[in-house]
């Protein structure tokens, strides 16, 4: 048998999110395998699709473009371009030119490129707008008033001079800021994002998220940009970055045109079709069976898996070989936080532009504030006018914002009505001063399963799911939930990059797959 006659190879690939697309197309790039793409949902790009309601597009959860690795980043620039000429969405935010404004950009009819944005996120706590990173501006001391100033500052003088052994994220934090600025800014936020509190969860969240940035960092990033102008990507932490690049339609633009051109190479991209069962001989993937929206199942044959399912779900689905008790435990023990989101459209909102920043009609600058209210349960806030206008059907007239809650699948907060918790949402950013409910327009809830990955629990027994999975040779776990690790979407893609280069090589070695975002080099997209 020729060479041109052997049967080409099929790499099954679960779920169309980053890692699941990249993989689809690096397969198709650097190999001759064919891969088939399943995903459970009808929407591309998992948490990072882009959702549109009414004419307006929503950006789930936020993401920025933004990565230390040039892979990466040439990857994005292969598959949409960055905009050289003056954009569009400069016009609207730097000018005042009604008939552009009025008439809007055609969403439809827009190029296939990024934005460059700049990034401005900042806290609202005391009902005061402080800079995210905290910075040491006059104004942050001024917003603090002085006794807690005075507080703060004796607090981290300790935190220099003793430290506490990092067994939490609560010392992590404190010993970057003191106690004073982890009680005032990191333990409550914490607390609503993971739903325990910060001495119940690891330090390697903090480790992984946050690595490089303490007060030291802020210090030494103000003392550079005094003295020089041009930033160095690689020398600033990430946290502190100030533009990332942002397609126009939102991140799920970007993998609907990855979707779009691996099926244009010749791969699968097959939606509302889950991946139930894998089957497994002598160690390795041999088929997998896929569910379609029908209810009909159907055997499909692989030579490689690459899954993207969480891990609870991945060890459930194994058949022809048996998985040990404790392995199947501490998979389903895995503790995921879960996630929803209010769009609400507004007519205004009740707070206006005090910084320096030009915008439109002297609206806020923020893509995201961080909502350290404590008599509030909402996370953070959108902004998406500030992401991008074309996300917004009505630019000039309208305002879109996103409010982000955390939860538990199940629990009271998941549970409640539609109706109700859009009621309770409204009612809470009134409460601080946001916005007047009587400005509402329009509003949507999205619920989002396994958003994110949790630092505690069995999480601390991992190594022994992956020593078992390691076990299949075939079978790569990428993405954040492949990984039960909260990566950022650079980081889901580089996991897919990696494992590709180890199938194009013939390495089933996982090691470089697993290890991918432990490097004390972080890479943001979110």
């Amino acid at each position: 048998m020729s060479a041109t006659d052997k049967k080409q190879k099929q790499a099954v690939i679960a779920g169309a999110g980053p890692a699941g697309l990249t993989g689809a197309y690096e397969l198709l790039k650097h190999t001759d395998i064919h891969p088939v793409v399943f995903e459970e949902s009808g929407e591309i790009g998992g948490i990072s699709r882009t959702v549109r309601y009414h004419g307006n597009r929503m950006d789930i959860g936020g993401h920025r473009f933004f990565s230390k690795s040039q892979r990466v980043t040439d990857w994005w620039d292969e598959i949409m371009p960055l905009q050289g000429a003056p954009s569009l969405d400069d016009k609207l935010l730097h000018t005042t030119d009604k008939t552009f404004a009025a008439n809007g950009p055609d969403p439809e009819q827009c190029d296939r490129v990024m934005l460059v944005r700049n990034r401005i996120s900042r806290i609202f706590y005391l009902h005061k707008f402080f800079d995210y990173p905290i910075s040491l501006k006059w104004q942050t001391f001024a917003n603090m008033g002085l006794v807690r100033t005075i507080e703060a500052g004796c607090g981290y003088l300790w935190s220099v001079f003793f430290k506490k052994p990092e067994t939490s994220l609560e010392n992590f934090y404190i010993n970057r800021f003191g106690k004073p600025l982890y009680r005032m800014f990191f333990e409550d936020y914490t607390e609503k994002v993971w739903g325990v509190h910060p001495s119940k969860l690891g330090a390697d969240w903090g480790a992984q998220r946050v690595k490089g940035l303490s007060i030291f960092a802020i210090l030494k990033d103000m003392l550079k940009k005094s003295f020089s102008k041009k930033e160095n990507i690689k020398e600033v932490e990430t946290s502190l970055i100030e533009q990332f690049v942002y397609p126009k339609l939102g991140p799920g633009q970007l993998w609907e045109t990855v979707a779009d051109e691996v099926r244009q190479r010749g791969g699968e991209v097959i939606t509302e079709t889950p991946v139930k069962e894998i089957h497994v001989e002598n160690n390795r993937v041999t088929s997998v069976t896929v569910e379609n929206a029908q209810g009909e199942r159907r055997e499909v044959p692989c030579d490689y898996l690459l899954s993207s399912l969480p891990l609870k779900d991945l060890v459930q689905s194994i058949r022809g070989i048996e998985v040990p008790d404790e392995v199947k435990r501490i998979a389903g023990d895995l503790p995921y936080r879960d996630f929803i989101t209010v769009g609400l459209l507004m007519k205004r909102l009740t707070i206006d532009n005090q910084t320096r920043i030009k915008t439109f009609a002297n609206r806020i600058p923020d893509t995201w504030i961080y909502i350290q209210e404590r008599d509030v349960r909402i996370g953070r806030l959108q902004v998406f006018n500030n992401w991008s206008p074309y996300l917004v059907k009505n630019y000039e007239n309208t305002v879109w914002i996103g409010l982000e809650y955390f939860c538990t699948e199940g629990d009271a907060f998941w549970q409640m009505d539609d109706r109700a918790f859009i009621d309770m949402a409204v009612g809470e950013l009134a409460k601080i001063g946001i916005i007047d409910p009587a400005d509402v327009l329009d509003s949507v809830r999205i619920k989002v399963k396994k958003a994110y990955p949790s630092y505690f629990g069995s999480y601390y027994e991992l190594d022994r799911v992956k020593e078992f999975l390691n076990g299949i040779e075939n079978l790569w776990c990428i993405g954040r939930n492949g990984q039960h690790r909260y990566n950022n979407m650079d980081h889901s893609m580089m996991t897919a990059m990696v494992a590709v280069d180890h199938i194009a090589a013939g390495n089933t070695d996982k090691s470089a797959v697993w290890s991918v975002n432990t490097e004390e080099e972080y890479h943001e997209s979110k």
